[in-house]
């Protein structure tokens, strides 16, 4: 007696009939299809064993079915992109997409290297320097009026040169008397300390730091021997050819303050009337 042959579903026999083995178990063409099809997500029917099953991220298309959601072409065999659980091909999804290039005002397709700065996009090929149209790729570059520069091109054009070393002024500097100077490059004439950000003064165009110029330049006081600036409002008292600083001009034997009084001197001292009633 033959031993039966039937499908694992339906158990109607198999012989003389086209059938599918699933996990060691027969099936009939129409129980396995109506069991175990994909469903097409274009066309909403099962997908025969004898049609091609395209899938995509566990979706699945007929072939026929399978095509760009805006232009309706073909995408088989073909690149293409997905957006918002659409299938576009390349020149749809990047007429929709995709960003425009700055320079030349085409679109920068999907999968090509792109340079990005504040929101507008180039070409790596189109990411030039405005002077000398060499690519800037990803060297350092200077904007401005709405145009690229490399750093060189811009210091030739646009920096201004410091007075001191003649190189470009590419960040912050120090203008002193109309002329541009670096930071570094600013600094006292004696003691080269740097000058930006802090106190000075000058002499014939020279700057020098206070310190400085009081130790160069300053009136001794002929009270406590120390400069006497003259900077900030200082006040000061001179008399035949001596200065002194308003808080040294006392009395010399009582210390008494003599700034707006009357006094006497005696050799190189001074005092107040009381004390020189008796010279």
């Amino acid at each position: 007696m033959m031993e039966r042959f039937d499908c694992h579903h339906c158990e109607e026999s198999l012989f003389g009939k086209k059938y599918i083995l699933r996990e060691e178990n027969p099936y009939c063409i129409g129980c396995f299809e109506a069991l175990y099809a994909s469903t097409c997500e274009e066309c909403g029917k099962p997908i025969g064993c004898d049609c091609k099953d395209l899938s995509y991220k566990d979706r699945h298309w007929h072939e026929a079915c399978f095509h760009c959601s805006r232009c309706k072409s073909s995408l088989v065999d073909k690149p293409f992109a997905a957006k918002e659980d659409q299938l576009l091909c390349m020149d749809c999804y990047s007429h929709q997409y995709s960003s425009k290039c700055q320079e030349c005002k085409e679109t920068i397709m999907p999968g090509t290297r792109k340079m990005e700065y504040k929101d507008s996009s180039w070409h790596e090929t189109c990411f030039i320097c405005h002077r000398c149209q060499q690519p800037i790729g990803t060297k350092s570059f200077i904007p401005k009026d709405n145009q690229n520069f490399c750093v060189p091109c811009y210091e030739k054009q646009y920096a201004l040169q410091c007075v001191q070393c003649k190189k470009p002024i590419t960040t912050g500097g120090v203008t002193y008397r109309e002329q541009p100077w670096h930071r570094e490059c600013f600094v006292c004439t004696a003691c080269k300390k740097p000058l930006s950000g802090q106190r000075f003064t000058s002499r014939d165009e020279f700057a020098y730091c206070l310190s400085c110029f009081c130790d160069l330049f300053a009136k001794k006081c002929a009270g406590c021997t120390n400069p006497i600036s003259g900077l900030g409002g200082t006040k000061y008292i001179s008399f035949e050819e001596r200065q002194w600083h308003n808080d040294c001009f006392n009395c010399k034997k009582c210390s008494l303050s003599l700034v707006g009084r009357g006094f006497l001197t005696e050799r190189d001292d001074i005092l107040c009337p009381d004390c020189g009633k008796d010279i």
